[in-house]
């Protein structure tokens, strides 16, 4: 009963921040022109729906890496990590799968499938580093995470515009300051939702990131392995007591974390939009997005997929607020805003959590002492 009740407060407080959230950019838009909130708050509501099959095709790719990204960031909360290097993670993926695609160009049919598992494999791998910090040398994953997103930065934009083969550039096409174009075969497929949504960028990076987030709900909940990382996360010390290798599952955590945000950013460059690796020295925005879908949806892998549509959805919507002459930087205040509500109930939810566990404590000491009084 506890447990329900915690989960309904905390779905709750993600409305009550989302409320919140809407009435900012509303005074905002009063703010900014009174006479054109109105239709442009609405824009915001209803704009992806208004622009029909489309508008709705263009939430789910924006979705898709705000999705991966937020597993990414919530996995490592369930297992009591703060995973704040999804950002270089992203890029890493992003620089695996797009190497793949320049590269690479006799594969075939499952050259998409290739350039996926590399993405998958160098975020992994980014993301172990600050794993194996912590886990061996008690370094602050917080700190080591985001120092990497930099690292991570300069270090993709070193190899793609100084990487040469008989003096040609190998990646980068200075002509237009990005990298090439990938190949075509390398482009993920559609699977149908360009027929299904069309004039839209949907394609099937969308159903692998929710084939991802069942994978990762019963990896959390349904085996003996997930079991182990939550526990480890709740209390590393009574994991290591019920015989919990602690440092392996640190590794591990923060391993398929970086894993998932890789995936995300390969899916991101190997979609087919006109997407490519920049030389400018900015960290990538969905990598910090993730944070806010993850806490938004309560670090629970079905939590952190409507919150990443929602997100996205209010991206798409708010791509339209420049036909009301309004910045679309309006809705970066209001997610910032629904994301300081959503910590904040959090850390009420928290608060609230240690409350009861020390009332309990108190009754269990006091119900153990009644006892030995009455043996006496």
């Amino acid at each position: 009963m506890k447990k329900k009740h915690l989960d309904i407060s905390g779905f709750l407080s993600s409305i009550l921040a989302i409320i919140i959230g809407l009435a900012v950019g509303f005074i905002i838009l009063l703010i900014c022109n009174k006479n054109q909130a109105i239709p442009g708050f609405q824009t915001i509501i209803t704009g992806a729906i208004t622009h029909g099959q489309k508008g709705i095709g263009q939430v789910f790719y924006y979705a898709t890496p705000l999705i991966l990204c937020g597993l990414a960031v919530g996995f490592a909360f369930k297992t009591g990590l703060f995973n704040i290097g999804a950002s270089g993670q992203f890029t890493m993926g992003a620089f695996g799968a797009t190497l793949i695609g320049i590269c690479i160009k006799n594969l075939g049919q499952v050259h998409w499938i290739v350039a996926l598992l590399v993405a998958i494999i160098f975020g992994a791998i980014w993301g172990s580093i600050p794993g194996i910090l912590k886990a061996f040398f008690n370094v602050n994953e917080v700190i080591s995470a985001i120092m990497l997103n930099y690292v991570g930065m300069y270090l993709v934009n070193w190899i793609v515009g100084s990487w040469k083969i008989g003096g040609k550039q190998v990646l980068f096409n200075s002509l237009r300051n990005e990298s090439y174009n990938v190949s075509q075969s390398a482009i993920i497929p559609k699977w149908g939702l360009d027929k299904l949504f069309p004039g839209s960028s949907a394609n099937s990076g969308i159903i692998i990131a929710i084939i991802v987030v069942i994978l990762i709900y019963l990896l959390l909940e349904k085996t003996t392995f997930g079991f182990e990382l939550k526990a480890v996360g709740y209390n590393k010390h009574a994991g290591k007591y019920a015989g919990i290798n602690e440092k392996k599952n640190i590794i591990l955590a923060m391993l398929i974390s970086g894993a998932i945000a890789g995936l995300a950013g390969g899916l991101v460059f190997l979609s087919g939009t006109g997407r490519h690796i920049e030389i400018v020295d900015v960290v990538a925005d969905e990598g910090f997005t993730g944070i806010s879908v993850a806490l938004l949806g309560l670090s629970n892998p079905f939590g952190v997929l409507l919150a990443g549509l929602f997100i996205a959805y209010l991206q798409s919507g708010g791509f339209y607020l420049q036909l009301f002459s309004f910045s679309t930087e309006i809705i970066d205040i209001i997610v910032a805003v629904i994301i300081y509500f959503s910590a904040f109930a959090l850390i009420v939810r928290l608060f609230i959590m240690r409350i009861h566990q020390k009332n309990e404590n108190k009754e269990k000491k006091l119900n153990k002492s009644d006892k030995k009084r009455g043996v006496e």
